[in-house]
Formats: structure tokens, sequence, C-alpha cells
């Protein structure tokens, strides 16, 4: 006979090994870090219609002369610069050319390109990683960096202008590491967060503001060579 005593440890042993069970090699190696490229960082690319690439050179520079006519007549009511503007969009329309609908185009594929290089990529976001880069130095503690920039390139933000801001990681990392100059090579390991912000990165003459998409605060930085 199985008194009660015995009942509960028979069901709490079945528990343990369900429980067991569920957390199979394939779960365990799920958190394992991911290592990825910079160019993962970006979205996917949106394919949007470009209508420019069938213009001839005239067209183009007839549509950019539309634009500088137009907002010297709207800045200081200029009457010639007007006429100019329309002599111009009824010669494209006689080209067959919707000039609104040009211009209109060219918005939405500015404002594509921005969030192209603006935009973090989701799958990304809360998965754990290990990216290599350059260190860009922010804020020291003694020697060691606790603050930085991870860029993809030697030299960018300093001798080159900043790649995109989902290009760009801004490190947390309180016990430091040593660098020896700017843009030393490393890995970093860590979870990646969606945060945009504006470093303040500085230069031998003064200082300027890059904007970031991501953030980390990492679990482990090692030297590139490791």
């Amino acid at each position: 006979m199985i008194n009660e005593g015995d009942s509960s440890m028979t069901m709490f042993a079945r528990f343990v090994l369900i429980f067991s069970l569920a957390v199979s090699p394939g779960h365990v190696q799920a958190t394992e870090p991911q290592e990825i490229s910079w160019d993962t960082l970006a979205p996917p690319a949106t394919v949007i219609e470009n209508p420019f690439e069938n213009l001839t050179d005239d067209q183009m520079d007839s549509l950019r002369q539309i634009l500088r006519f137009e907002a010297r007549a709207e800045r200081s009511d200029d009457a010639e610069a007007r006429a100019e503007a329309q002599a111009l969009r009824k010669q494209l329309a006689e080209d067959g050319l919707d000039v609104d609908g040009l211009f209109a185009a060219r918005l939405a594929i500015m404002e594509e390109r921005e969030a192209a290089a603006t935009e973090v990529n989701e799958d990304l976001v809360g998965m754990s990683v290990r990216l290599p880069g350059y260190v860009l130095p922010l804020e020291f503690k003694g020697r060691k960096v606790v603050e930085f920039l991870l860029v993809p390139t030697v030299g960018a933000c300093i001798h080159t202008p900043p790649p995109p801001a989902n290009q760009i990681v801004h490190v947390v990392y309180p016990e430091g590491i040593e660098v020896s100059g700017l843009f030393t090579p490393v890995w970093i390991t860590g979870t990646m967060v969606a945060q945009s912000s504006v470093q303040t990165v500085g230069y031998v003459d003064g200082q300027a503001p890059v904007s970031v998409s991501y953030s980390m605060q990492p679990l482990l930085v090692e030297d590139y060579s490791s």
C-alpha cells in the first residue's frame, strides 16, 4: 500500500521529470549568443519605385529649378520667379510628366532613405548577440573606458562622417576596458536594445552630436583577437 507521503513524493518526482524534459538541449542553445555582422543591424530594405530613373538630365534640371523658383516666390512674393516656375511646369506637362506627383515621390524616397538609416532590425531586438567593432571612447574611469560607441570602421565619426544611426551601438560597460588609443578592435557580447539617442563625440578642436539607434550593456567585451 502507498501511503500519503509516498504519493506526494511520486507526484513531485513526476513534476521534476516533466520540467527537466521541457528544458531541452535545443531550448538551452537558443540562449547562446548569435554572432552577427553589421549589415544585419539595418532593417530589410523596402523596395520603392523611383520615377526619376527614366528622366532626362534636362527634365531633372527643370524640376530643380521649379523647386528653387517656387521657394523664392513663396519667400518674397516674387512674381517673376512664380512665372518661371509655371513655364517650366507647363513644359514638363507637355512631356507627359506629373510635376506634383514627382515631388510627392521625392519626399517619399527621402523618408524611406531616412528610415533605412535610423530604424532598427526588430528581429535583433532582445537577442543575445556577439558583434565585432571598434571602440570610440565616450567616458573613462581611470584608465578604462566605461562608455563608448561601437562603430563598424576605423575613423568613423572622427576622420569620416558618422555611419547611419543603425550602424552604431551605444555601449555602457561599468567594468571598463583598457584601450590603446582610438578605435581599439573588440568583440562585444550582450543583448541588443532598440534605444535612440544622441551622443556627443569629442574632437581635438571641438565636439559633435552623433545619432545612435542601438544600445547595449554587454556581458563581455573581448579583444578582437580572442
